[in-house]
């Protein structure tokens, strides 16, 4: 979805959005029932919790310092490819909640993308991504966080 503006290349060198600490554990995925299958069927000590129409990742407690990563996540990137969870497909966009409803934010951990012109990033989400977020969001609203502070918006809902 986003080949445009990140190169797999620049993807498989991070792994960033695939590890995670105490701090960013909500930042895991929200996983479709078939998706997760999947996962299950790979990894069978693979945990997840079910989370509204959809299942997380039960990371269990993470102490300071300690990483969790995605059970999907192998050394040559996520054994899912094109089948990854929405979520894992749009980051580092995030589709949040703000005092104005809900909005398309992008995390300033990706760098690749984050250093991006945003108005770059706003005319390439209007070209028909951000369409596609908003629905996947009324579908699965578990999937809508509040506004992170490494977030910065770049559109609203009422801008489209």
């Amino acid at each position: 979805m986003l080949k445009e503006i990140l190169s797999k290349a620049s993807c498989a060198e991070c792994r960033l959005c695939c590890v995670f600490d105490r701090y960013d554990v909500w930042e895991t995925p929200l996983f479709e029932a078939e998706t997760m299958g999947k996962v299950a069927a790979a990894v069978p000590d693979a945990k997840f919790a079910k989370k509204g129409g959809g299942f997380v990742l039960n990371s269990g407690e993470i102490t300071d310092g300690e990483l969790f990563s995605c059970p999907a996540l192998t050394e040559n990137g996520c054994m899912l490819g094109d089948d990854k969870p929405f979520d894992c497909r749009i980051w580092p966009f995030r589709i949040m909640k703000s005092g104005e409803g809900r909005v398309i934010a992008v995390s300033s951990l990706c760098s690749a993308v984050y250093g991006q012109s945003h108005d770059d990033l706003r005319d390439f989400l209007k070209e028909g991504l951000a369409k596609k977020i908003f629905a996947y969001a009324d579908k699965f609203p578990e999937a809508v966080h509040e506004l992170y502070n490494n977030y910065s918006v770049l559109l609203s809902e009422n801008e489209l």
